[in-house]
């Protein structure tokens, strides 16, 4: 039933992803994923997961373990291990 509520709340989100690889072998470190594969890497101790929604859409409906790009400054949400998966969504792509 979780993962109903997970997949539900990414689609009704429209969710925009961007992901952040610092893998040197990759040519481009941004891309665009699914939301299968954002399902898959939601609670993963390599990935961080952060909502670049508003407020109130953070408090209604955030991605299980995601963070609220307001939370803090920008500099201090992102880890310090720069071979972390970073992985950004919101509902609308403007």
């Amino acid at each position: 039933m979780e993962m109903n509520r997970i997949r539900t709340t990414v689609a009704i989100a429209a969710a925009i992803v961007a992901v952040v690889a610092c893998a040197a072998d990759k040519k481009e470190p941004f891309g665009v994923l699914s939301m299968d594969e954002v399902e898959k890497m939601l609670g993963q101790p390599n990935v961080l997961v952060v909502d670049a929604n508003n407020d109130d859409v953070y408090r209604k409906s955030h991605l299980p373990g995601a963070v609220w790009y307001k939370a803090a400054p920008l500099a201090q949400l992102l880890p310090p291990d720069k071979a972390r998966t970073l992985v950004f969504y919101c509902a609308s792509p403007s």
